[in-house]
């Protein structure tokens, strides 16, 4: 059976990424891209779907793990029967030749250990069995099935059978063994091998000096440059674009059907990522972040989807592997995401908020801006009203979603605030105007005086988290009775265990059976909440517990199982991380409301 899904540490390149387990097997990589085919898959399935292990044979007693300070290099040390050996694992950023390598570094730390390694790659997500032979004038072996070509360096003799190639050895004290793997097109020459040794300075260095440029410098230090390092390995390095997630179809319920692929990039987190981005002192990767989102959302506004591809792609077809079982048996596993095909209008509002950000905090848009931003606003004009898929894209019947709602306001409201602080053009008493019918079109039809809430739908008594965003994007004061009266409402009947539902579990608003866990970035928001109403101790408290739910290397996924105490969902989650920074940051002193923090 798989792992706890917390039991996984990741390590990356800044193009792709690979899942560690506690117990030295490698279950996740898909290569060349975060959104490639996985060739270890066995976190969906068996063994048999791909993995790399790396292990003491025998007699493990215990074993730990962490990150070497502040970088993405991962050291697990096992303690053994006869000794004690320590497997660091690392992506080392690639070069220009763009090989992709992952390594893994042996070294005796005591006594003498019995080591046991299995490599079985499985291309096309756990189905292909590659062919395997030797590189003719030296002892490497080269796995090729397709597109894929994959070298393995070894440092001691192995064997290759049925598609899997296996080795045992003894690690003394003091003594290293480099293993590394590369991966090539098929079509060109075997790639060169990185030489270990200075691979792992360079990566340790490059990590170091990024964290480095953190410029806060409060209490929970550990935990935002620990999320902020996360968040930048899941940042496609030749775009700029930042994937929700490093994996596909992990359950929000284990053993249901929930399972989404989210290696693809949201609009609705545009926002958010700025937000954390900028705060830290990361300006080039927030102006990255923007340049993609200008390239991906460019051409006819009406053809604006929630989500792209890591480079901007249009479509992401979504599939199911039947020959995955899933993670501990939560199928279907989904491959793309039909998402990209629904209506969502609160993108608008995020796409809209995050450029007069930018603007805001002086950050350069190599891409054009103003022409485009009025297209889409021209786009909103018409759509705003109508009933759409909203911000938890629902596989059911479309509604009117008063968060929808909220962010068609933004849209207006941000656009407005552009054109009187910066210049730009555009009908501004239109825009006016339509901002001040919308507003009013939310307070008259979106808040439920019997419930004393905003809800989640027109018509409807449901509640959902994301009326949490209300003051946070500043339609209504934190102190307005009807926002104290909704946090107090979410606080009652929103959450379990302390930890906040995205919406109602009785209404199933997502068409499909069964539950799911807490959203944890809806957590952090009742946190901010907590800042904006002056509630500090409970914030603070709030926020340390969400802290707790991190596992032992500070990696959270996107939802927590309050009932068996564990993460759920896929992992780790840039939303889950890009909101622990922005409540670190508001609860020391930080403009707590996106509009504040716009200027």
């Amino acid at each position: 059976m798989s792992l706890e899904i917390a039991d996984y540490g990741l390590v990356g390149d800044c193009e792709t990424a690979a899942l560690v387990g506690k117990d030295g097997s490698i279950d996740w990589l898909c290569w060349p891209r975060f959104d490639s085919g996985a060739c270890f898959a066995a976190l969906l399935g068996t063994p048999r779907n791909g993995r790399w292990l790396l292990a003491p044979e025998t007699g493990i007693r215990r074993s730990s793990r962490r990150y070497r300070d502040e970088t993405l290099i991962l050291e697990t040390e096992f303690e053994c029967e006869g000794g004690a050996v320590r497997i660091t694992d690392f992506m080392p950023r690639r070069g220009d030749q763009e090989v992709s390598d992952l390594v893994r570094i042996v070294t005796g730390l005591r006594g003498q250990v019995r080591m046991t390694t299995e490599l079985a790659l499985r291309f096309d997500y756990g189905r292909l069995v590659p062919w395997i032979s030797p590189i003719e004038g030296g002892d490497r072996l080269r796995a090729v099935a397709g597109p894929h070509a994959v070298v393995l360096d070894a440092p001691v003799p192995v064997d290759a059978r049925d598609g899997t190639i296996t080795a045992r050895f003894t690690v003394s004290e003091g003594q290293t063994l480099s293993f590394v793997l590369a991966h090539e097109a098929s079509h060109l020459p075997p790639p060169e091998i990185c030489e270990a040794g200075r691979a792992l300075k360079d990566t340790e260095r490059y990590w170091t000096e990024w964290a480095g440029r953190c410029t806060y410098d409060g209490p929970w230090r550990d935990a935002v440059v620990r999320s902020l390092i996360t968040a930048k390995s899941m940042t496609y390095r030749p775009t700029g674009g930042i994937i929700a997630a490093t994996t596909t179809s992990l359950p929000e319920e284990i053993g249901g059907s929930r399972n989404w692929d989210y290696r693809f990039c949201w609009l609705r987190d545009a926002t958010f990522t700025l937000h954390s981005l900028v705060s830290a002192g990361y300006r080039t990767e927030a102006e990255a972040w923007c340049d993609w989102l200008l390239r991906a959302i460019a051409g006819a506004a009406h053809q604006a989807q929630p989500l792209y591809g890591i480079a901007g792609e249009h479509r992401s077809e979504e599939i199911e592997a039947g020959w995955l079982p899933g993670y501990r048996g939560s199928s279907p596993v989904r491959i793309g995401n039909a998402a990209y095909g629904q209506l969502q209008v609160d993108v608008f509002g995020s796409v809209i908020d995050t450029l007069h950000q930018a603007r805001c905090h002086g950050l350069t848009m190599h891409e054009a801006s103003s022409g485009l931003q009025n297209a889409l606003l021209s786009h909103l004009e018409d759509v705003w009203r109508e009933p759409d898929e909203g911000i938890w894209e629902v596989r059911s019947e479309r509604r009117h979603f008063v968060h929808s709602k909220l962010m068609s306001w933004v849209a207006f409201d941000r656009a407005i605030a552009s054109a009187r602080k910066f210049g730009l053009e555009g009908p501004v008493a239109r825009w006016e105007t339509l901002r001040d019918e919308i507003r009013q079109e939310i307070l008259d039809r979106g808040f439920d005086t019997g419930r004393g809430a905003f809800v989640q739908a027109y018509g409807s008594k449901a509640l959902d988290a994301s009326a949490l965003l209300i003051p946070l994007f500043g339609l209504l004061p934190a102190d307005d009775p009807r926002v104290r009266s909704t946090v107090a409402a979410i606080e009652r009947d929103l959450t379990r265990d302390g930890l906040v539902l995205r919406y109602d579990p009785e209404e199933s608003v997502d068409g499909l059976p069964g539950d799911e866990g807490a959203f944890l970035a809806c957590s952090f928001w009742l946190a901010d909440n907590m800042v904006l109403q002056g509630r500090h101790d409970a914030a603070r408290a709030l926020f340390e517990r969400l802290l707790s739910l991190r596992n032992d290397l500070g990696l959270l996924s996107e939802q927590y199982d309050w009932k068996e105490k564990r993460l759920v969902g896929n992992f780790p989650q840039a939303f889950s991380h890009f909101s622990l920074v922005d409540t670190a940051f508001n609860l020391c002193g930080a403009p707590a409301s996106l509009e504040e923090a716009a200027g």
